[in-house]
């Protein structure tokens, strides 16, 4: 076992003098004013990005003395600091809520009208169940109460998937870190576990009651009409979904089979199912249905009920399991992954990369994690093609002390440094722009 001690060192004057501030850090954690900084000595430094010029920094000390010019003393600057950071999170939380809630809704239904598309989908699903309730109270037919009980899970389950999405959406606070993404994932979970397994019960129930004791079914004329119109209603929806998922197909290169098959994402596949689900269900209900008004035999009925009652338990079984494994993390394809890999390793400024993760999060955002050993001699020589040489030599020259000596190796140590984050910057950018969520 390895015991790692942590020595805090306290900065004195000498560090202070020689450590250089931004003038937005300045204003930042210093609560000053762009005007505070104009009678402050200014130091042009040269930046590690190729596309910006030189920028000016301050002596952190003499920040420091204007900041208590202006607010008093250290107390005051706390408490003035405390107050702008209250209101920093705030204004954060409001926005990053706002604009995730957005995207999160953009991202499930694609780019229809989110508000009108939702609404309409609950409503739809709401008026198929009263009607098919009316139908099976009329008529006693079980398929109609299996039919019922479908369309009410259907129901359910889009306000739990929506209540989902909109909790995915909340700020990240101190005791979840990493904000509450997987939250629509339990509320489709829930969904699987409780509304569908329930409502394939019932239905199998329902069915299984009718074939030990039958019973004469009452005129399903009206019945036929509402399943009519329920066909219509569930595949103009399907027909959405199904343009929808081709539409991301092809933006992504993809066949249809492919892009449902290899979709990470639970709810791109929840809804395509569900009203796949939905047709298939009521044409079971007529059909057996038909056959007990051609036969005058109620078992057909009986035995339609526990076929949508089927139906119901595989959509079951779909949800708990694809919702499952995005709870769990799975990893990314092992060709997405390779590739990311010899990305890094094809790179001069790492010298190897070891213990590479990538976990695919859903709503196309993968989580990816290497430990990179840097070339320290790559990342300096490129510092050094920026510098003048010549001007770097007589710096040298001109060190005679101790003090001199520290003073340029904490400039030049840390303009090294900031290279190597305009390094990290890059490779970050260039994982983003090769990666393609499937």
């Amino acid at each position: 076992m390895a015991i790692f001690e942590l020595a805090f060192l306290e900065y004195g004057p000498k560090y202070t003098q020689n450590n250089f501030i931004t003038g937005v850090r300045a204003i930042n954690e210093f609560c000053l004013k762009s005007s505070d900084l104009d009678q402050l000595r200014k130091i042009k430094r040269r930046s590690p990005h190729d596309d910006t010029e030189t920028f000016t920094v301050y002596l952190r000390s003499d920040v420091e003395a204007k900041s208590l010019e202006v607010w008093g003393s250290p107390e005051a600057l706390a408490r003035e600091r405390k107050r702008r950071k209250e209101a920093e999170i705030k204004y954060r939380e409001n926005l990053f809520r706002n604009q995730r809630l957005l995207w999160e809704y953009k991202e499930f239904f694609g780019n229809t009208k989110v508000r009108t598309f939702s609404s309409v989908w609950l409503g739809k699903n709401g008026l198929n169940f009263f009607f098919k309730l009316l139908a099976w109270v009329y008529t006693g037919s079980a398929s109609m109460f299996s039919e019922a009980i479908h369309s009410l899970a259907d129901t359910c389950n889009q306000a739990l998937l929506a209540l989902g999405i909109s909790q995915s959406a909340r700020t990240p606070d101190p005791s979840h870190p990493y904000g509450f993404t997987n939250m629509r994932y339990i509320a489709s979970l829930i969904s699987g576990v409780g509304i569908f397994m329930m409502g394939a019960g019932l239905s199998w129930y329902h069915g299984i009651i009718g074939l030990l004791h039958p019973h004469p079914v009452e005129s399903l004329l009206w019945a036929y009409c509402i399943l009519a119109g329920s066909l219509v209603s569930e595949g103009a929806t399907l027909l959405v979904a199904i343009n929808e998922i081709r539409r991301s197909a092809r933006a992504k290169g993809l066949s249809f089979y492919q892009y449902v098959v290899q979709s990470r994402d639970p709810s791109t596949n929840v809804v395509l199912l569900e009203d796949a689900a939905a047709v298939l269900s009521v044409a079971v209900a007529a059909t057996c249905m038909g056959l007990t008004s051609v036969t005058g035999n109620p078992y057909y009925d009986s035995v339609g009920s526990l076929g949508v009652g089927t139906l119901l338990g595989t959509v079951s079984a779909f949800l708990i399991y694809t919702n499952t494994e995005a709870l769990l993390g799975r990893s990314i394809e092992p060709e997405q992954l390779q590739r990311l890999t010899e990305l890094l390793e094809s790179d001069p400024v790492v010298r190897a990369i070891h213990d590479v993760k990538a976990t695919d999060m859903g709503m196309s955002k993968v989580r990816f994690k290497a430990e990179v050993d840097f070339d320290g001699r790559v990342v300096t020589r490129s510092y050094l093609e920026k510098q003048d040489i010549e001007q770097l030599l007589q710096e040298i020259q001109q060190v005679k002390t101790l003090e001199e000596l520290e003073a340029f190796m904490l400039k030049h140590g840390e303009n090294i440094v900031d290279m190597l984050g305009a390094e990290v910057d890059r490779l970050e950018k260039d994982l983003k722009v090769n990666l393609t969520v499937y």
